[in-house]
């Protein structure tokens, strides 16, 4: 399989620039003074990429034997598609790497009936499945694909940024399939770095999805869920003396109405 690999450096400071210019002169990188995000990261790569397929892949995940070929051969048979792995983490527990898109229904689930803890809104289902998104982490589609739809919102920094891009891609008759024979581990927290809660961005992205894509009726139904989803957390929170736990909410509150 012929490939080039692009490495967009979100402004690190762990040594990955000079570890690349030693011992992969080869891989080609744009290097970013700043943390320009997921999204703005990814055009930037589709913009130089040359190949017919292009793979997003995040700086903290590792494929596992035959992964990649599965994963590309999978795509070559399902054309005019998006297609994600299987992820694990590091100790090989199963990471939920797709789900179906977050329609009001399936946000009230995450946020009152724990429904990414039931496999509800969040799985990694052992068969091939057509979903709403897959994970951002590992995201195989044409060149073509992602210009048709548009490339990554870049005033998504992190958060929704592929289920605001696969929600688009549905809209154009796209389909987005997880395939679990294509196997990788996700750390999930090198490329994020301080990670205190995803709270804030969950609040902030899901606000921003539904007033670029909803209506005002289901912008507004959707604050309703958020604002009791906050209220209840900051009371029990008070009630336990947990501060760190009101505080977040707080926060994630004023989002909701900024």
């Amino acid at each position: 399989m012929k490939y080039e690999i692009i490495v967009i450096d979100n402004a690190s400071h762990d040594g990955t620039v000079e570890v690349l210019n030693k011992d992969f002169p080869q891989v080609r990188k744009i290097l970013n003074k700043e943390n320009a995000g997921y999204g703005t990261a990814n055009n930037q790569g589709l913009k130089i990429a040359k190949g017919k397929y292009c793979l997003m892949l995040n700086s903290d995940i590792d494929a596992l034997n035959g992964s990649l070929e599965k994963l590309f051969a999978f795509a070559k048979e399902h054309p005019k598609s998006f297609v994600g792995g299987k992820l694990y983490n590091e100790d090989g527990s199963l990471q939920p790497s797709c789900g179906p898109m977050f329609t009001l229904w399936y946000v009230f689930l995450m946020l009152f009936a724990q429904a990414d803890e039931l496999h509800i809104t969040r799985y990694s289902p052992d068969t091939v499945k057509r979903v709403g998104w897959v994970s951002g982490a590992c995201l195989l589609g044409t060149k073509k694909a992602f210009y048709d739809v548009g490339l990554f919102d870049q005033s998504i920094f992190m958060y929704m940024d592929e289920i605001e891009f696969l929600y688009r891609a549905g809209k154009k008759d796209y389909k987005v399939w997880f395939t679990p024979d294509a196997r990788f581990i996700h750390t999930g927290a090198a490329s994020s770095g301080n990670k205190r809660s995803p709270v804030k961005n969950i609040f902030r992205g899901l606000m921003f999805f539904y007033r670029k894509h909803y209506s005002p009726v289901a912008v507004m139904l959707l604050k309703f869920m958020l604002t009791v989803k906050a209220y209840i957390v900051i009371a029990i929170g008070r009630l336990m003396k947990k501060q760190d736990l009101v505080q977040i909410y707080e926060e994630g509150l004023q989002l909701v109405y900024s």
